[in-house]
């Protein structure tokens, strides 16, 4: 139809060039005169006779193709469509998604957004330009890498988490690859570039306010403290779990130092009696754990929560267990089952 539509509109212009002239008046004085008396009619009145020669040329042409003029205005997204550029004749169309905010602008389709697992990713190499267009991108066949004046970010195809500035932020749904293209949950990146992220319930739309253009550095934002024990027993109950197991185990300390029945801080709930023997001992100061298992800890550090096991205060490997008779049951991962 585009094509019918388009052969249509050079028919009808060259006929209308054709009528152009054989309109110009013999009498040249007459010519002038009628110009003089047109500079008094009334401006309304010539946009109201624009319009409506616009709308008869619309019309013409839909007709001349056998299209209906209502289906053909249907083709047109409004949306898209900016006011013309000064000089130019022809409407800027500039593509939005209206349903993603980017500092109040409607985001650039190219973005590639897409739902996942019911998590909205984008391609991590066109959303990180858009908030800093001086980033540079590599790849090396699995991993990408965003660097900025501030920032350096990886992402490895099939990993649970990237990694900006020494933090670890978690990707349940692990980072996407595929078409040429590194797609990571658009949460993650605007965190590690320092912006918030907000969502209207009623509108369903997404909205990304640039801030510091960095996420602050791990060195920094992970107590030392914490992180040393944090690690250590993780590794102790779970070393040779998965990266996800491990974490749950993680978030099991976590959980405790913010409920109210135990201790506050991560320190104070493996002291706790009758609970992680090994800090009494000595051997969880004297554990060296490794290098996954730091991770797992600075992943549940940076709020990394496994779903599966959200919620849970305890975790046992044994059978008939007190927590087993006592606490309800949440999930098993690995070799460990975990309780609230």
């Amino acid at each position: 139809m585009k094509r019918k539509l388009f052969s249509a509109v050079l028919g009808v212009f060259a006929m209308l060039l054709l009528m152009g002239a054989a309109a110009v008046p013999k009498n040249p004085a007459a010519a002038l005169l009628a110009e003089e008396e047109s500079v008094v009619l009334d401006g309304a009145a010539l946009d109201t006779e624009a319009k409506s020669l616009n709308d008869k040329f619309a019309q013409g042409v839909a007709a001349a193709v056998g299209v209906d003029p209502l289906e053909a205005a249907a083709d047109v997204n409004f949306d898209d469509v900016t006011a013309p550029d000064p000089g130019s004749e022809a409407p800027v169309v500039v593509p939005g998604d209206a349903d993603l905010l980017i500092d109040g602008q409607p985001a650039p389709t190219t973005l590639g957004k897409r739902m996942h697992e019911n998590t909205t990713y984008v391609s991590l190499s066109a959303m990180a330009q858009l908030l800093d267009p001086a980033a540079q991108i590599s790849w090396d066949g699995t991993t990408a890498t965003v660097t900025t004046a501030g920032l350096t970010l990886n992402a490895k195809v099939g990993q649970l988490y990237v990694e900006a500035n020494g933090r670890y932020l978690y990707v349940p749904e692990s980072v996407q690859g595929g078409g040429g293209e590194v797609s990571v949950p658009l949460r993650t990146v605007a965190k590690a570039f320092g912006a918030s992220v907000g969502y209207d319930s009623a509108t369903g739309v997404v909205t990304i306010t640039r801030g510091s253009g960095t996420i602050q550095n791990g060195g920094s934002f992970y107590n030392e403290d914490d992180l040393f024990w944090l690690s250590r027993v993780i590794y102790r109950e779970s070393g040779n779990q998965s990266l996800e197991g491990q974490m749950a185990v993680g978030n099991v300390v976590l959980n405790r130092t913010a409920d109210p029945a135990f201790p506050d801080t991560i320190e104070g709930v493996l002291a706790q009696k009758n609970q992680f023997t090994t800090y009494a001992s000595g051997v969880l100061a004297a554990t060296n754990p490794s290098q996954t298992s730091i991770i797992a800890a600075k992943l549940v550090l940076d709020g990394g929560e496994v779903e599966e096991t959200k919620g849970a205060l305890f975790f046992d490997s044994k059978v008939n267990s007190w927590a087993a008779r006592n606490r309800p049951y949440i999930a098993t991962i690995g070799a460990h089952k975990f309780y609230g």
